[in-house]
């Protein structure tokens, strides 16, 4: 289904009521999600809609990713249940947009978001990025932001986690991928709406270019020694070193991903342990460690 303005709603003034605003919202999203792109409802302000049920926990509570099983945990309650949608924008009746969550199968969704607002030409430096690295921007889904800015849609690879990063790749360039998610189209915000750029909104998300998922990928860094256990086979010892090459900043992330890989293989009652382990090593604390394997299992439905 094309990510079209098919709800002329959408253009309504700001002082529409809020539940017809979030009805709007909830169609958007609904479908969003039946492209198989996991969604979370969103406030003006384009953040989630839905306050966390901990904002009330001391400071050295461990952090949840939705293991209580309670709504309010961001982009860890993304879905593409559309009852498990309903349900989300039902606690959050005064939402007026939907995020996607990047990085999650089947899609793996990378966004590249042009920026605007930093008085640097980030369109311009993606094409010399492009022409330095000899690569092509494919044709694939963008979505125009209301200050003028551009959000492209990629996909990478399942093996590959790309970070979010901010200005790294290039002056006004950011990068939304595990743990991150996009504004998406028919979205309302306080400054305006975002919508497909027309011609583009029927495009499945195109493959992002080898020689551009080089440069958005972390650099390899020197990965600890950990004990060969044949039982798990080459595919579970490579993500135990995958989670052992985490650094600060990027150790939940490595972690999710590898345990989402575990369970859609059926390995991820016998990797837990070893995957746990592998995270406590590099500084997760254990709960932290045993909730993000959780919260892995419960979105890959433990398969």
């Amino acid at each position: 289904m094309a990510l079209t303005d098919r709800h002329p709603a959408h253009r309504r003034d700001p002082a529409a009521p809020p539940a017809a605003l979030a009805t709007l919202a909830l169609a958007h999203a609904l479908s969003a999600a039946e492209r198989g792109l996991a969604v979370i409802p969103l406030s003006r302000t384009k953040l989630p809609a839905l306050p966390s049920p901990h904002r009330t926990d001391p400071p050295s509570a461990p952090r949840c990713h939705g293991e209580c099983g309670l709504p309010g945990h961001g982009v860890h309650d993304a879905s593409t249940d559309p009852r498990r949608i309903r349900a989300l924008f039902a606690a959050a009746p005064r939402a007026t947009g939907y995020g996607i969550a990047c990085g999650l199968p089947p899609h793996h969704l990378i966004g590249v978001d042009l920026d605007t607002k930093s008085g640097t030409n980030a369109s311009a430096s993606l094409r010399e990025l492009a022409l330095r690295h000899l690569f092509t921007v494919p044709d694939t889904v963008v979505v125009a932001t209301p200050s003028g800015g551009r959000h492209l849609w990629l996909t990478g690879p399942p093996d590959v986690v790309v970070p979010n990063s901010a200005g790294r790749l290039a002056p006004g360039i950011d990068i939304r991928g595990a743990g991150g998610y996009l504004v998406g189209p028919g979205s309302r915000t306080e400054h305006g709406v975002y919508s497909a750029v027309p011609g583009t909104g029927h495009l499945p998300p195109a493959a992002c270019p080898p020689a551009l998922l080089r440069l958005l990928s972390p650099p390899p860094r020197p990965q600890h020694a950990a004990p060969a256990d044949p039982q798990h086979g080459r595919h579970g010892h490579g993500l135990v070193q995958f989670v052992l090459g985490a650094h600060e900043g990027q150790r939940n992330t490595r972690l999710f991903w590898a345990a989402c890989r575990a369970y859609e293989s059926g390995l991820g009652d016998t990797l837990a342990g070893p995957l746990a382990d592998a995270a406590t090593r590099t500084g997760l604390t254990e709960h932290e460690a045993r909730s993000t394997i959780a919260s892995a299992a419960r979105l890959t439905g433990g398969r």
